[in-house]
């Protein structure tokens, strides 16, 4: 699937960024994509994600656009989360952002 980011789209984003010791970050990527894979994804109001992993081997960062702040709250309360929480926690530390998209830019297409 391709990300389409727009601005003033009626899109909430949710940006994780994840924080984790160097021999954690493949078993945090391996939860993540899981967790994304067996329930979120499949929470109402989910438009898709991407994972993006840091090269200083510590951090991960998760961009999740959602249809509203609402269905971000919504997943926030799925019977899944609290485990899952908990498996993340145990692997990393979190700083979450629940965001409206500004404005994007794009370069120049190569031929």
């Amino acid at each position: 699937m391709t990300q389409h980011i727009a601005p003033n789209a009626d899109h909430t984003a949710l940006i994780n960024v994840f924080t984790a010791a160097p021999e954690d970050r493949d078993r945090l990527v391996a939860l993540l994509k899981a967790g994304t894979d067996e329930w979120i994804s499949k929470v109402p109001g989910f438009i898709g994600s991407s994972l993006h992993l840091a090269r200083d081997d510590r951090r991960v960062v998760v961009y999740g656009q959602w249809r509203s702040a609402d269905a971000i709250a919504a997943m926030r309360e799925h019977p899944a989360m609290p485990a899952y929480a908990e498996r993340v926690r145990a692997l990393a530390q979190m700083e979450s952002i629940v965001c409206d998209v500004a404005a994007t830019f794009a370069g120049a297409v190569a031929a």
